[in-house]
């Protein structure tokens, strides 16, 4: 096997080397491409550049394959909790009794929120979209905890860690009880850290808080499954505002705008939005799956198949069970819902989506369980930003410990040439 790619360009040879990842991965090194040869390349969407080698997150599309730090998404969606998941992400490795407990009892000393920030949040109306409200709260955060992290000390690194995680939740619960018009809650500390949020988000004042076991198991689930995957877009986005040596809560204010779109985290949104779609049409799951096949109907059918996994979503195959089991508990009937099973049943029948492997993935399943819960249709995407803070935070602290260079991608300039100013009376 060749270690080398050789580029031929005007009649001249250059070698550049072939890297190789930890599973096979292969990729060449172009560092010294336009120094050497005076070109760029250009790759719109950047789906053949790989911005970095990273240690945190394996995906395979093609086979339905995701991991994190070698263990798969299957077993760690079955044996581990969200807190342990985070725990590895950004750190490397899985927490035994000890440092856990610490992480955990780390995290809820951190968990008061300034009071100042409810004067923030109080200047946004009810009818703020909750993501450009945590957001800006997430970058608020930066007023309140001014110092930068001291990346090269592992203690300023692990406190600035906890902080996030203990004050994002609040942020998160406080940004669905302003849409709702509740009270602003803090939370227990004496429950886990996800059944912690969820009391946050949903506890009523004139009512005693009662966990389900069942919705907060499928809560862990879904955070987790959520918790990273490799270089998307906000991930990119995270690390190349980082680059800039940018603290911890600048990059991932910024990550969870880049996640705001609904071509990223926005996807869970959008699926809801059509099933309403479909409900105000009659509800006729059979008319929109005709629509979907298509080719001249401008219908999109949201939540089946995937950008990046080409046979299954491997995170939708372990969510679908916990969405059945949430609404079989919760016993809800709900037309949206209704829609929605059947359209799965249908896709999952029909040889024309079956044949092109265009399977319900997780945005699919865990709109339908956001809505079984009562979270607002436009508070998904904020539960996305919720799971995917431990990938952000492992993301940032590996290319700030990588000494990464600030990111800086080139272009193919197709502007006018040089040209003469002319005088605005003569234009």
């Amino acid at each position: 096997m060749s270690d080398k790619v050789t580029l031929e360009f005007n009649g001249n040879k250059y070698d550049f080397p072939v890297v190789e990842g930890t599973e096979k991965e292969q990729a060449i090194d172009i560092k010294t491409l336009r120094s050497a040869t005076g070109l760029t390349t250009i790759d719109p969407g950047f789906k053949n550049t790989g911005s970095c080698e990273s240690a945190i997150t394996f995906l395979d599309g093609e086979k339905g394959i995701l991991r994190y730090r070698g263990y798969s998404i299957e077993e760690l969606a079955e044996k581990a909790d969200f807190l342990e998941v985070a725990y590895l992400l950004i750190f490397g490795e899985l927490p035994n009794d000890e440092q856990l407990a610490k992480f955990h009892s780390d995290i809820k000393k951190e968990s008061h929120v300034d009071e100042e920030m409810k004067k923030i949040l109080d200047g946004f109306p009810k009818s703020a979209h909750p993501m450009g409200v945590l957001s800006s709260l997430t970058n608020a955060l930066i007023a309140f905890n001014p110092s930068s992290v001291n990346v090269s000390s592992e203690s300023d690194m692990y406190h600035a860690i906890v902080r996030i995680l203990a004050k994002f939740p609040v942020l998160v619960a406080w940004t669905l009880r302003k849409k709702k018009g509740l009270p602003l809650d803090y939370g227990d500390d004496s429950l886990g850290y996800v059944e912690n949020i969820h009391k946050m988000m949903f506890k009523r004042p004139s009512e005693e808080y009662k966990c389900n076991k069942i919705v907060i198991d499928a809560l862990d689930k879904l955070l987790i499954l959520h918790a990273d995957h490799e270089q998307n877009c906000s991930t990119s986005t995270v690390r190349i505002v980082g680059s800039s040596h940018a603290g911890l809560f600048a990059s991932l204010s910024a990550g969870i705008s880049a996640l705001w779109g609904p071509l990223h985290g926005g996807a869970n949104q959008a699926v809801l939005e059509m099933l309403e779609a479909i409900e105000a049409d009659g509800g006729d799951t059979k008319k929109y799956m005709a629509k979907a096949k298509d080719k001249n109907d401008p219908f999109r059918l949201m939540g089946f198949g995937h950008r990046v996994y080409k046979n299954f979503d491997p995170r939708a195959k372990i969510i679908k069970v916990a969405a059945d089991e949430v609404l079989n508990d919760l016993g809800i009937d709900d037309p949206i819902l209704a829609i929605a099973k059947g359209l799965e049943k249908e896709a999952l029948e029909d040889p024309y989506f079956v044949d092109r492997k265009l399977y319900p993935n997780v945005d699919f399943y865990s709109g339908i369980i956001y809505r079984a819960l009562g979270i607002p249709t436009e508070m998904f995407t904020v539960m996305f930003a919720l799971g995917r803070l431990p990938g952000w935070i492992a993301q940032w602290r590996e290319m700030r410990l990588n000494g990464e260079p600030i990111g800086r991608p080139r272009q193919v300039y197709v502007g006018e040439n040089l040209r003469p100013f002319v005088e605005v009376n003569k234009r």
